[in-house]
């Protein structure tokens, strides 16, 4: 089975578990996925794994800058540009657009939710798909409060990294997901949970405010360094509420 190189930053923290993984595809003709922070010794080991290569693509999946504040570093010292959505890449890139590896092609697909400008890489030939920050390698959750209409774009970004039917998963924080449809399913039903349990809680409790709602949702045991987070994903699905927009499995 095809496997990428990895190279993990020494970043660990709430969001990105043990770090953040920076994914390496092919020898000659090589993809960098997601160079991680802005860290001198990170980007120096990355580097080292592809040195002798003819040819080097720096790819992000989103703008957060455990993913993408070493790119511009690290497409420097490797003599290239670095690719991703939104603002502040050298190169813009949209869905559908493909980079070629010795080890097979990597695929942009539009996968927002957890940022209005996230992509996924699906690499055909190994059934695989780099999912970035979508979908954790570990627990059954990822962030998704950033921006109004978020729940419905996360909710439709499942749905269409289910429809490649991978047969594994590289997330930017844990380990590779040997099952990705079991933990699509577990991520989707959690976030529907959530959504079922806010709008009940919001029904019962007609006054409250998202900062209120959230006590209530995540109970004293939520960490300081979460509530902000925690606050802004209530938000999120209050605003998924009151568009009355449905997904299935929603009511």
């Amino acid at each position: 089975m095809l496997e990428p190189r990895v190279v993990r930053a020494d970043n660990p923290g709430p969001f990105t578990l043990d770090g953040t993984r920076t994914y390496i595809v092919g020898v000659d003709d090589v993809v960098v996925v997601d160079p991680g922070p802005d860290d001198e010794s990170h980007s120096e080991a990355v580097a080292q794994e592809v040195l002798g290569a003819r040819r080097v693509h720096v790819l992000v999946t989103h703008h957060h800058p455990d993913h993408a504040g070493g790119a511009p570093a690290l497409a420097r010292r490797l003599g290239t540009s670095f690719s991703g959505p939104g603002a502040g890449a050298d190169k813009p890139l949209a869905a559908g657009d493909r980079w070629t590896t010795d080890a097979g092609e990597l695929v942009a697909v539009a996968a927002s939710g957890h940022s209005p400008d996230h992509v996924v890489f699906h690499w055909p030939e190994a059934e695989a798909v780099f999912v970035g920050d979508v979908i954790l390698g570990e627990g059954e959750t990822t962030w998704v409060g950033e921006y109004p209409g978020c729940v419905a774009d996360y909710l439709e970004s499942l749905n269409r990294i289910e429809a490649l039917s991978p047969r594994r998963l590289y997330s930017a924080h844990g380990p590779p997901v040997e099952d990705p449809a079991e933990r699509i399913r577990l991520f989707r039903r959690h976030r529907l949970d959530r959504i079922r349990q806010v709008e009940e809680l919001a029904a019962a409790h007609p006054s409250a405010d998202a900062q209120e709602l959230t006590g209530r949702v995540y109970g004293a045991e939520l960490p300081e360094a979460l509530r902000a987070a925690a606050v802004q994903s209530v938000q999120a699905i209050l605003h998924h509420l009151e568009s009355g927009e449905r997904h299935p499995g929603e009511g």
